[in-house]
């Protein structure tokens, strides 16, 4: 069975270990030492509006590379490296090993900035010869995914300037990037090299002193040549580094404290949710129609309708205006009109919008593209809990007419064929086979290993349905339209009633993975089951069914719940959905484990995943990782192109901390349901969570197993509720 998924991510090489830094739409991926090296067939640069405008940087000591020390980042958006010269000599002296130190330091802020110093510790002058390897390549992000193009633009010579050196691309679309370089101390040569420009710097650094080398990078799109809009580079390079310094910590700084507030007395704990803060504040980006966090980097560092919703109702709890800001950001691409090729139909939900040139050729779909069947429940379902959590109603009578599209979607697009369920074929060119949040060509297999005959029903599509029309039932009463919201309301009953009999597979006892095209059960073991928990369209006998299936050896690794049973002709450990471990599909089956008190299974669950972060680079839980079993001394496996930070991933770690300690959020205000912590929590502490129109503190203290709630704090008219 071969691939025929163009839009497959396969870059030429992997990355063992890569740092990323990210700032609004400009990101920047590297190799630990900094460095991107030139012709590196992988997906390493500096990106911007899905073009690569730095494909080379590299830096040299006399000819050789220097020896790497260590390096990391903070704030998701400043990059420290350490490196050190090998033994060296330069015109008859000997340097020896590791006596000069170079110190790398990148930010971003409208722009890169780089400060790089040079450290002698020895005690006689030395004088070095510095070489840096810039070069742009402009590939846009599909082609360095995989994707071959037949065609591309042209790359203009390099233009060589006393302050710095501007590389341009002429795209296809009619389009210029630029990449502009400036520098504040001259260089002693700058020679082209093809796309690439070599440039050298003879410094002298006397005894115990530090030199000091400022550079920035701008990049641009404009329909002029050498036209930069929005790049304002300032003329002192040192000042300009400083304030972005500055302003980023101030940036950070605000957005934390517009957060809720978590602390634990287990400080690698602590740094694991600063982590995901930061993560958060870096993939929430500002575009010209309004700020909406992105999916992930370096593949999917766009909006992507499903991802954004996810991520925003999973970070509820930290922060509701998230989910205000991907509403209405959605809200402006609804679908409007039946076009096939790419999928949209009116009051549909976009899957995935991009703006590099292969988009704007035409040779992908994504300008947008609409080929998503879940990302439209899943609007209905955040919009009504981010009512149900802030109360907010003048947002609701906002959102009614996007809503009622919504709605209209689901009953007369989404259901091509009146029973009640919603379904999609994946036979656009161009487009997704699959469009559940398996969405590779392979992600929906049946017993056989067969990629499933559309078209599909997912069956945790359906229990999205089922969750849209019950939430839409409430938020029309609360618009006064209650025909409307009886409509939903029944449509929801009779819903429920069908999944139960259509779905389950009685010799496995447990829930199957589709219909097919002939609304045949397809009874793959995977875990798109237990995305129907949080919902409430099982009985709680079922549901328990259901969770006892999740919990077996087939599907359970030790470090979560895999995306296929490994008893399925299909399964691969290091597949991408059918056999890894997701986060985010492991925290949506953590919430449903709470709405049905599983809390055993829930508490194995949330360890399972937080001991499996504390195992990645900045205890960052990556997009996904691969299924092997767990066993002792060995950390859970990479899988080799996730995204890190991947939002979702990120909104994992809070949605997991919200089902353990059972915190709801209702008309009558916040309730808590008999918590449970991780067995290696013994406090957590919680501040400034915004709830309604107030904000509210609770201590939560474990004790032998039993935890202990205790609110500390509360402002506005919110009531909190503590059931034992």
């Amino acid at each position: 069975m071969l691939s025929d998924d163009k839009l497959k991510i396969a870059p030429e090489r992997v990355e063992v270990q890569t740092e990323v830094i990210k700032s609004n739409e400009i990101f920047l991926i590297t190799l630990p030492d900094g460095s991107v090296p030139c012709g590196y067939p992988g997906g390493l640069g500096l990106y911007y509006r899905d073009t690569r405008f730095l494909s080379a940087l590299e830096f040299y000591v006399e000819g050789t590379e220097p020896n790497f020390l260590a390096a990391g980042t903070r704030f998701s958006s400043f990059f420290q490296c350490d490196l050190a010269n090998p033994e060296l000599t330069v015109a008859g002296q000997l340097i020896p090993l590791q006596t000069v130190h170079f110190r790398l330091l990148r930010l971003l802020h409208g722009a890169l900035y780089q400060r790089f110093r040079v450290r002698n510790y020895n005690l006689f002058p030395v004088t070095l010869t510095l070489s840096f390897r810039v070069g742009a390549d402009y590939r846009d992000l599909f082609e360095v995914r995989g994707m071959k193009r037949l065609e591309r633009g042209e790359i203009l010579p390099a233009q060589l300037e006393r302050d710095g050196v501007v590389f341009q691309y002429r795209g296809r679309d009619g389009l210029y990037r630029t990449t502009l370089l400036r520098w504040d101390l001259p260089p002693d040569e700058v020679q082209p090299e093809g796309e690439n420009v070599w440039i050298r710097y003879r410094v002298q650094v006397p005894p115990k002193e530090r030199v000091y080398l400022y550079w920035a990078v701008g990049v641009a799109v404009d329909e002029k040549k050498g036209a930069f809009p929005g790049v304002t580079l300032p003329a002192d390079l040192k000042g300009g580094f400083l304030t972005g310094a500055e302003v980023q910590r101030e940036g950070f700084s605000a957005w934390r404290e517009s957060c809720t507030q978590f602390a634990t007395p287990r400080e690698r704990f602590n740094q694991m949710l600063d982590q995901a803060l930061a993560d958060l504040w870096v993939l929430r980006s500002e575009y010209p129609e309004g700020p909406v966090i992105e999916a992930g980097v370096p593949w999917f560092a766009t909006v992507f309708g499903r991802d954004a919703l996810i991520a925003a109702w999973q970070t509820l709890i930290v922060n509701p205006q998230i989910c205000r800001e991907v509403l209405r950001f959605l809200v402006k691409y609804q679908g409007a009109k039946v076009d096939p090729a790419r999928e949209e139909e009116p009051g549909k939900i976009i899957h995935e919008i991009r703006r590099g040139e292969m988009a704007n050729c035409r040779e992908i779909l994504h300008t947008p593209y609409y080929g998503s069947i879940d990302a439209t429940p899943w609007f209905i379902i955040v919009l009504g809990d981010f009512v149900h959590w802030t109360q907010d109603l003048e947002f609701l009578q906002e959102m009614h007419a996007p809503l009622l599209k919504a709605l209209t979607w689901c009953t007369d697009y989404g259901d091509r064929d009146n029973d009640g369920y919603i379904e999609y074929a994946g036979d656009v060119p161009g487009g997704l086979k699959n469009q559940g949040w398996k969405d590779s060509w392979d992600g929906i297999l049946d017993p056989e290993g067969r990629p499933v005959e559309p078209p599909v029903a997912l069956v945790e599509v359906q229990a999205y349905l089922y969750a849209a029309y019950r939430r839409a039932s409430r938020m029309l009463s609360l618009l006064g339209d209650r025909k409307a919201a009886k409509e939903y309301e029944e449509r929801s009953r009779r819903l429920r009633r069908n999944f139960c009999r259509d779905f389950w597979v009685a010799e496995q006892d447990c829930l199957g993975l589709a219909l097919d095209g002939r609304k045949r059960l397809v009874k793959t073991v995977a875990s798109n089951m237990g995305h129907t928990l949080f919902t409430g369209i099982l009985q709680p006998a079922a549901a328990k069914k259901v969770a006892k299936k999740l919990f077996s050896r087939e599907l359970f690794s030790g470090w979560g719940i895999r995306t296929l049973s490994t008893a399925e002709k299909g399964y691969n450990a290091i597949s991408y959905h059918n056999g890894s471990v997701w986060p985010h599909d492991n925290s949506i089956i953590a919430f449903g484990l709470r709405r049905y008190n599983l809390l055993e299974e829930l508490r194995l669950l949330a360890e399972a995943l937080f001991d499996a972060a504390y195992e990645f680079p900045y205890f960052r839980l990556p997009e996904l990782f691969c299924g092997f079993s767990r066993r002792p001394n060995v950390r859970p496996v990479r899988y080799p192109v996730a995204c890190e930070p991947q939002a979702w991933a990120v909104g994992s770690l809070f949605l997991l901390l919200q089902a353990c300690i059972g915190v709801r959020v209702t008309a009558e205000g916040l309730l808590i349901q008999r918590p449970v912590l991780p067995s290696f929590l013994k406090e957590l502490q919680i501040r400034g969570m915004k709830v309604h129109d107030g904000r509210v503190g609770i201590d939560f203290i474990n004790r032998d197993g039993r935890v202990f709630c205790l609110p500390i704090e509360k402002t506005g008219s919110v009531r909190i509720i503590i059931e034992a």
